[in-house]
């Protein structure tokens, strides 16, 4: 280890045996890539993040990103190392019941941690949308002389994130975006878990990098400090263009019999590799959890300068709020996660109108109003604009200032470069997903994504984790159900609503008509966590709301829409976005014959069973049994609100290719079909 002082090999060695101590004594874990890693680490958090341990949450930090999560213990070393409120005695309970330490790095968890990463190529995808956040918050609010956002978002990634398709997404969109304050580290130890990489990826990525438009670098010694220091200033002078610091590194560095194998990856060394290792690079075998007073010293500098950076930052801000006043309000609510004062003010109201429109089209009026008043509502599609009419007109493309919109079709208009907030992300919808999650986890933003519901599939995985991480993201889905028609199976969504419906603190909301449209936007905006939102594609009635509830009442999930008698129903009727109207009529029709009905509108089950007992059991009384939800999609869940004893009117298995009506009626999800079976439903209880 040439070119490094004493103390810095000893805070490397503290590094990787903090991470193989914890790893071995858990019994569990990854300790290949710390130890190889650890280096890099070091060079990166002691001299170059600007980051203040004691404000984990200061706004113009520099983030880092570990997307090879299974490495956490890396992190967490570092976190504690640097002076961050984790302990010893979180490293020692690593992997453990109610430990800061997971065994991936959880951002709601642990201070420090900017991303639930883990899923291999979702951190660095993650990490493209923090970017993206910082070039957007630099062009909207920085200032001749007066700079309030420049920090950067460093990563670690491995050769499994390069290898996983929605890294090749999101890198492709930032190098198109030139987002040069982007610069990832590869830890290019040719080792995966099940063997070498040879076995499987053989492929060039720096020039596939230099393809994308990456200004890439190479280090051939993960431990030459001097090599990675150099490589670090050089990316940080490039400001066009992301970066990419190919290091070759030794998985497993210091473990004599292990080191360089795929052994090291995925298990602990083992206590006589671990002791092996530790006199092998001259550590001492015992205490474990060992840090030299000289190595704590001088890693708790980084606390001293971070403070100072801080307090820097701080005055910086004040002299700008003392010349923008206006801006520094808006730039700190952002942060703070505050909606604007009268954000929901203008929002339209949609009357009674038996023709109606499809609800793709009422949330696009609904987003042209909210766009007016909240600022950080950004986003865009994955290339369907014309069909999911998510756009914000008049409020620009986010796109690199350093190209020109010149003859490029499809460009929404007004401002062209970072200040731009309609994104448009290219058909990439698993980029998008893990794109707008670290958009959110930046902090400043409300980002949205759309495409088709079927599509949800591509993006399941980012959603899940924005869920964990509680970003605050609303998923726009058109094309809800069968009614897309024409386009045939591939593109109905069968199961992707209860697919959605699956994750734990994701919202889904399936309004049925305009006016519960305008109420499943304000309902996304408030949320704290993801929202996923279900339009239609086809034309639905806007109902009369004089003589159905309002539809406020969206905001419970589940509500009363219509009912013939006051008092206990005989049956119940429950439906759901483009079928509720369908209920409704069917409804109507059996209390025509004398039947006692209620017609139970039901948009959200999340926000539903939230509500308390006795709110749910007014709307759904458990005496009463006959109960008929309908849906176009597949019946599983269903039985949660039915029962065993009530019926499921929805799809069996996939649609076809027709026009909607015709599906409607071949697939029989229709008025008649409901109120047959309402009727046998009931003979069959009396019968009873």
């Amino acid at each position: 280890m040439a070119d490094q002082t004493k103390l810095d090999e000893r805070c490397i060695n503290t590094i990787r045996f903090l991470s193989a101590d914890a790893i071995q004594k858990a019994k569990s874990g990854h300790p290949g890539m710390p130890m190889g890693a650890a280096a890099m680490a070091y060079c990166l958090w002691q001299r170059h993040l600007k980051h203040n341990p004691a404000h984990p949450g200061w706004p113009d930090r520099d983030r880092f990103i570990l997307s090879a999560g299974h490495g956490s213990m890396l992190l967490y070393a570092m976190l504690h190392l640097t002076g961050y409120d984790l302990p010893l005695t979180e490293l020692q309970s690593f992997r453990q019941w109610g430990s800061k330490t997971a065994g991936h790095p959880e951002c709601h968890l642990t201070p420090g941690v900017e991303v639930c990463a883990g899923p291999l190529g979702q951190g660095l995808s993650n990490a493209v949308g923090i970017a993206m956040a910082e070039a957007h918050l630099a062009a909207r609010f920085n200032r001749p002389d007066h700079t309030i956002v420049d920090h950067r978002t460093y990563v670690i990634a491995g050769d499994g994130d390069f290898m996983e398709g929605v890294a090749a997404e999101a890198c492709s969109l930032a190098g198109h975006l030139c987002l040069g304050k982007l610069i990832c580290l590869y830890d290019d130890n040719c080792i995966s878990l099940a063997g070498s990489t040879a076995l499987t990826f053989t492929e060039d990525v720096a020039k596939r990098f230099e393809a994308y438009g990456w200004h890439v670098q190479c280090v051939a010694d993960g431990n030459d400090l001097a090599a990675i220091d150099a490589a670090l200033h050089a990316a940080e002078k490039e400001h066009v263009r992301p970066s990419l610091i190919c290091v070759r590194t030794i998985i497993g560095y210091g473990a004599p019999h292990k080191q360089g194998t795929f052994q090291t990856h995925g298990s602990p060394l083992g206590p006589e590799e671990l002791r092996a290792a530790k006199e092998n690079l001259g550590w001492p075998v015992e205490p474990a959890f060992f840090v030299p007073d000289d190595v704590a010293e001088h890693f708790r500098t980084v606390l001293t300068a971070g403070e100072a950076k801080e307090a820097e930052w701080e005055k910086a801000f004040a002299r700008y709020a003392e010349t923008f006043p206006d801006e520094a309000a808006e730039f700190l609510r952002r942060m703070d996660g505050e909606l604007p004062e009268g954000w929901a003010a203008g929002l339209p109201v949609f009357p009674a109108d038996p023709k109606g429109i499809s609800t793709r089209k009422a949330s696009e009026s609904v987003m042209q109003v909210l766009a007016q008043h909240i600022p950080e509502l950004m986003g865009g599609s994955a290339d369907l604009n014309p069909s999911t009419i998510s756009w914000l007109k008049g409020f620009g493309d986010f796109q690199s200032p350093t190209r020109s919109p010149e003859g490029i079709q499809g460009a929404v208009g007004g401002e062209w470069g970072y200040g731009g907030r309609n994104v448009h992300f290219g058909v990439r919808e698993h980029a998008m997903g893990a794109i707008t999650a670290g958009m959110a986890l930046h902090g400043g933003f409300i980002p949205y994504t759309a495409t088709f519901l079927i599509f949800s599939e591509y993006m399941r995985p980012p959603m899940r984790l924005a869920a964990m991480a509680r970003a605050r993201v609303i998923y726009i889905f058109t094309h809800d159900s069968i009614g897309v028609g024409e386009d045939g199976p591939t593109h109905q969504p069968i199961e992707q609503l209860m697919n959605l419906r699956a994750v734990p603190d994701l919202t889904v909301i399936r309004p049925s008509d305009a006016a519960e449209t305008v109420e499943a936007w304000r309902m996304a905006l408030q949320n704290n966590g993801p929202t996923a939102l279900a339009f239609t594609r086809q034309e639905l009635p806007m109902l009369d709301r004089t003589q159905c509830a309002s539809a406020e009442m969206l905001q419970r999930g589940g509500y009363i829409l219509w009912e013939s008698v006051s008092g206990i129903p005989a049956v119940i009727l429950i439906g759901t976005g483009s079928e509720t109207h369908l209920v409704l009529e069917a409804g109507k029709q059996l209390a025509a014959e004398g039947i006692r009905v209620r017609v139970v509108a039901l948009p959200s089950w999340e926000l539903f069973d939230a509500q308390p007992v006795k709110y749910r059991e007014t709307v759904l009384p458990p005496d009463v049994k006959a109960r008929i939800a309908v849906e176009a999609g597949i019946k599983l869940g269903w039985e949660h609100y039915v029962g065993l004893e009530g019926e499921i009117i929805g799809m069996a298995g996939f649609g076809a290719s027709a026009p909607a009506p015709v599906l409607y009626e071949k697939f029989g999800i229709t008025v008649a079909a409901i109120v047959q079976s309402a009727k046998a439903l009931l003979r069959r209880r009396q019968g009873g």
